[in-house]
């Protein structure tokens, strides 16, 4: 690479925040994912859950599932889903936690950074 005088280097900083794009922005995956059937679906589950679950009060399936307008294992695969990186980093979550309460009884939180 050749440097030019008074040309100038574009390098990004630690503090350069990655603009996501449809090409970098995080995709469903699996092998009986079908983007044009199911991405659209999935990603509005995902985004309903993530903001029902904002508030960090502990929830069961039916309650996110009800809240998010999604079935219960809609919803369980969706907390799933943000457990994983590159969902938690699309959406800023810290962690996925369960708790069993009671026989087959569990809640769910999300806690969020910042």
């Amino acid at each position: 690479m050749e440097i030019v005088k008074g040309q100038e280097m574009n390098q990004p900083t630690l503090f350069d925040q990655p603009t996501l794009t449809a090409s970098t922005a995080p995709t469903f995956d699996g092998q009986t994912f079908d983007y044009s059937q199911d991405h659209s679906r999935l990603k509005t589950a995902l985004e309903r859950v993530a903001m029902l679950m904002r508030d960090g009060k502990p929830r069961t399936l039916r309650e996110i599932a009800d809240g998010a307008k999604t079935s219960e294992a809609g919803a369980s695969a969706r907390l799933r889903d943000l457990r994983k990186p590159k969902w938690a980093m699309r959406y800023n979550v810290a962690a996925v936690d369960s708790e069993k309460v009671s026989g087959g009884l569990w809640l769910y939180s999300v806690s969020y950074y910042g």
